[in-house]
């Protein structure tokens, strides 16, 4: 019970050429319910709750600060797109007359990033294979809008299967790159965060293509239940995956001061 009364105008284009051929109008819109309303409430308070902690923690850090950081704009930017979605903002109507947050993909674009250097330091991963882990993230992003938003099916399907070969280097070095390189390391501790990490990472990502599948992709999903799928996944992606950062390195304490160990906590 998720329909609006909202009208939109899409055009209709041809199946061969994908060219515009004449609009087609809407008469409603199906839109988030009071259970997606309640989600993305809870998102909104559990993510701007984490933003303050980590502002009030970060000051007083004993452990490398930077995480603190990250963790700030992970869940600050995330709190800012669950307002706006909240809001009444950050979304349009696309085919099928189904509401899209668009808001969603925005932050995305700028948390995943974030989570991949969060993973990358904590591995001690160089710079340049972090940058080239996050491109393919983004482009995975990208990709995923655009198929959400296409009207033409092989279109929206190409994009999604270009998002997908994306997303498969993005697990593998999160998988395999990245553990080998904090294996090095030969520090217990931090060989078994980054392993807690990255698997809670990988298992979570995985769920978000699943979700795609059924409500942008075939539209089987009510609004709602996409929204609630999507707000645990990104609670658990970014308010879990966060903590267990900062609490793991809060337990392990400053960097050691030994003078022949020049590897950083966090």
């Amino acid at each position: 019970a998720i329909a609006g009364c909202r009208r939109g105008i899409f055009p209709r284009r041809d199946r061969m050429t994908g060219s515009a051929v004449a609009p087609s109008a809407c008469t409603t819109i199906e839109e988030v319910g009071s259970t997606g309303v309640g989600a993305l409430t809870i998102a909104f308070l559990v993510l701007g709750v984490s933003t303050i902690v980590f502002i009030a923690r970060a000051g007083s850090a004993t452990a490398q600060k930077r995480y603190y950081y990250c963790s700030i704009f992970i869940c600050g930017f995330a709190t800012m797109a669950y307002f706006a979605m909240l809001s009444g903002q950050g979304w349009t109507a696309i085919a099928g007359c189904r509401q899209f947050f668009y808001a969603r993909y925005i932050d995305w674009a700028i948390t995943t990033p974030l989570l991949i250097l969060d993973l990358g330091l904590v591995a001690g991963q160089d710079f340049v294979t972090i940058a080239a882990v996050c491109g393919a993230d983004i482009l995975m992003i990208v990709a995923g809008y655009m198929g959400a938003v296409s009207v033409v099916t092989t279109v929206k399907w190409f994009w999604f299967l270009f998002g997908m070969a994306m997303f498969l280097p993005v697990v593998y070095s999160l998988a395999r790159t990245f553990r080998e390189t904090v294996i090095t390391r030969k520090d217990p501790e931090m060989i078994e965060l980054y392993g807690k990490i990255a698997w809670l990472t990988i298992i979570m990502w995985c769920f978000y293509p699943m979700v795609w599948l059924f409500s942008e992709g075939f539209a089987s999903f009510s609004v709602s239940f996409e929204v609630v799928a999507y707000t645990i996944m990104d609670i658990i992606s970014k308010c879990v995956f966060t903590f267990m950062i900062v609490s793991a390195h809060d337990a392990l304490g400053s960097p050691t001061t030994a003078p022949t160990q020049s590897r950083e906590y966090v």
